[in-house]
């Protein structure tokens, strides 16, 4: 019981201090892109029994990517909350280790950082982890996907993260789609 609260704690820290860290890159970010609307009615919308991320445009589904969520040991954040920076190719740090950007980061090419600290929305190394309950609480993407994402979304967009299945997740996450 010690051992899993000490790395759930040390898990933790480190997701804190790849927001943390990365926060001074994330103003480039949002500088204004060509090729994005700027819809003030956005918003990212994660149910993680479906282990789906869409989103959601002045209340119409724009797009649905599937996602990796956090692992029952490191399960996600459930809520409401808001994407504080955008970082493209961030370093991931862990216990005074970096990794630079590049095909073995584990955060891949994208951070989306969350409201909740040490929290994100970010690319992957590990694609096949994909449609599973796999992270250590994050949203994870393929890199593809979250480049995709990211060109879309900016600070203060509101991403709300479901642990249960309403009438309106049924709806936005259809098999259909």
């Amino acid at each position: 019981m010690e051992t899993t609260r000490t790395t759930r704690t040390a898990l933790a820290a480190a997701a804190l201090v790849i927001t943390t860290l990365v926060a001074d890159r994330a103003h480039a970010a949002d500088a204004p892109s060509t090729t994005t609307p700027n819809l003030s009615r956005r918003r990212i919308v994660v149910s993680i029994p479906d282990r789906k991320l869409a989103v959601i445009e002045n209340d119409a589904v724009v797009t649905v990517f599937p996602v990796a969520v956090g692992a029952a040991a490191t399960p996600s954040p459930i809520g409401t909350f808001t994407i504080v920076n955008r970082v493209w190719n961030p370093t991931f740090y862990k216990r005074g280790k970096a990794v630079a950007a590049g095909a073995r980061n584990p955060v891949g090419t994208r951070w989306i950082g969350l409201s909740q600290k040490g929290y994100g929305i970010h690319g992957t190394d590990q694609p096949r982890s994909i449609g599973l309950a796999k992270s250590h609480g994050c949203i994870r993407l393929r890199n593809q996907d979250v480049e995709r994402l990211f060109e879309r979304v900016r600070t203060g967009d509101v991403v709300e993260l479901h642990a249960d299945r309403t009438s309106e997740l049924s709806q936005i996450f259809s098999e259909t789609r």
